[in-house]
């Protein structure tokens, strides 16, 4: 299975887990919980899935290497203390907590997140002194005399021997106790994954070309050269950062992230014309619907890998603008849901009371930093609520400040100029809004005049409707230009499929 099917087995599987019966006790007991065992290549994503999952499920995460801990690390040290049985002493060896479980009990206590994931990577490298005590951890979920909290689901990971020296194969009775995932490296899945995280577009452009350079592992007689998921996300951020800082991203950078000489010299060339698409192209012009009748003409006779790299940057440009839209619009609505709850909560107390005002908008400041403080002590706080969060805050600091500055502190004035301030941003947003569809017109004009009928429409409208967010910009907001071409190649589609039925029937 590729990881994102394995992301939903896993996840359907934590809530099967904790998943509580009418007194409030697990439906599946502890001893009948089997560890996941998630087992794949190196650098396809293992453990971002772990904290996708935690995110959505809203439940904590902890993770471990296994490869780093010996048998007292995991299990507590040994320590002498001092018993009576049946009036007779004596001193016995005790156990201190596993460094495992107690890093489960301190985030719980600083996040308040009582249910999890306890994540084990390279669970199957673990020290030939912990091995033994490792079957009675995935049966009973036990490290020494301390159990792992109930409500804390394990998932471990592990690469197959070929990639490790360290793995020990498990026996029939320890894989008897965990439910085997093999997963394997699939670039589609992955793109999808690389469109939501902003990867940078030179790198799903040239993959989409050469795909079978996504993941490689070879042996050379020079010893092995390999190329990962992992490895091509690290890759473009220090691409993106180096643009920014107006550094060279060279052979000898891309070849400190993708280990394979024929990957990188490829790449880096590509990634030069690529480049050199970017400024002949001029796609500011192209989404502003001022470019030349010669850009036009250029990419009408550019061979289809020149056209490719021009559509991705494109589509990097304009799906990065719907992004940030959609996050501010987001943001927005969280912020208006505040500001109607501390109207409700100042309206309610101002009956029976006096009420400072400001107090309870410095009250929603703590709350929202608790929130972030909660979620990341969980492992769970993903960029995007950090960035709307930061936003929140940054929102209602400055309007205490407005508030001070302010001689009459009426109520209804306080309000008016939150709210003036509040309009003043979905004002902002609105416009924002109206010029992306407008550059997404000019968009789908370039393309119908330079790409025509060919496979590059079929890429755009394709690209559109997977990326998470110009697939929820359009649902909101439409398009009539990406309707129209969706509803062609739909219907080309039915076409292909009526003739392919005919060609069978004949044959």
């Amino acid at each position: 299975m590729n990881i994102k099917q394995a992301k939903e087995h896993i996840k359907n599987s934590i809530k099967l887990y904790l998943k509580k019966d009418v007194y409030g006790e697990y439906c599946i007991p502890v001893v009948r919980q089997r560890p996941v065992f998630l087992l794949g290549s190196p650098g396809i994503g293992k453990t971002a899935i772990m904290e996708q999952i935690a995110q959505e499920l809203g439940i904590a995460l902890v993770s471990y290497s296994m490869t780093h801990h010996t048998r007292q690390s995991a299990l507590g040290l040994p320590f002498i203390t001092h018993k009576k049985y049946k009036g007779m002493e004596f001193d016995i060896s005790e156990y201190t907590m596993s460094e495992i479980i107690a890093s489960i009990y301190e985030v719980m206590e600083h996040s308040g997140i009582e249910e999890g994931i306890l994540f084990l990577d390279e669970i199957n490298c673990v020290s030939e002194t912990l091995a033994p005590s490792m079957l009675q951890f995935l049966q009973y979920k036990t490290f020494g005399k301390h159990k792992v909290p109930e409500g804390w689901v394990i998932i471990t990971a592990g690469n197959p021997p070929e990639y490790n020296k360290s793995v020990r194969e498990f026996d029939i009775v320890t894989m008897d106790r965990m439910k085997l995932m093999e997963v394997e490296a699939d670039y589609p899945t992955w793109k999808s994954y690389a469109l939501k995280q902003g990867i940078h577009s030179a790198v799903t452009t040239y993959l989409d070309m050469k795909k079978s350079d996504f993941y490689k592992v070879e042996t050379h007689v020079g010893g092995k050269s390999y190329v990962t998921a992992r490895g091509w996300e690290d890759l473009s951020v220090a691409m993106l950062m180096c643009e920014e800082e107006g550094l060279l991203v060279d052979e000898t950078l891309v070849g400190q992230y993708l280990h394979n000489e024929k990957v990188v010299k490829e790449f880096t060339a590509y990634y030069d014309l690529y480049n050199k698409y970017k400024k002949d192209y001029k796609v500011e012009e192209i989404l502003e619907g001022t470019n030349s009748a010669q850009v036009v003409e250029r990419a009408r006779i550019a061979k289809f890998d020149e056209r490719l790299a021009l559509l991705g940057m494109l589509l990097d440009k304009i799906e990065s603008e719907m992004k940030e839209n959609l996050e501010f619009s987001d943001y927005l609505t969280d912020l208006m849901k505040l500001l109607k709850a501390v109207r409700a909560v100042y309206e309610k107390k101002s009956q029976h009371e006096e009420v400072d005002f400001i107090a309870l908008v410095q009250d929603q400041i703590h709350n929202r930093t608790h929130l972030m403080e909660s979620m990341a002590a969980a492992g769970t706080l993903s960029s995007e609520e950090k960035r709307k969060n930061r936003l929140l805050i940054t929102f209602l600091e400055t309007q205490i400040k407005q508030l001070r500055m302010e001689t009459n502190t009426d109520i209804e004035v306080a309000f008016s100029i939150i709210k003036a301030a509040f309009n003043a941003q979905v004002t902002q947003m609105k416009e924002e809004n109206a010029k992306i569809q407008t550059r997404l017109h000019n968009l789908f004009a370039f393309s119908e005049v330079a790409f025509m009928d060919g496979n590059e429409m079929v890429v755009l409208v394709t690209e559109l409707t997977v990326n998470t967010y110009s697939a929820r910009f359009i649902g909101l907001y439409g398009s009539l230009d990406y309707q129209k071409h969706n509803e062609d190649l739909m219907l080309h589609e039915r076409q292909d499929d009526l003739l392919q039925q005919i060609q069978e029937l004949e044959m």
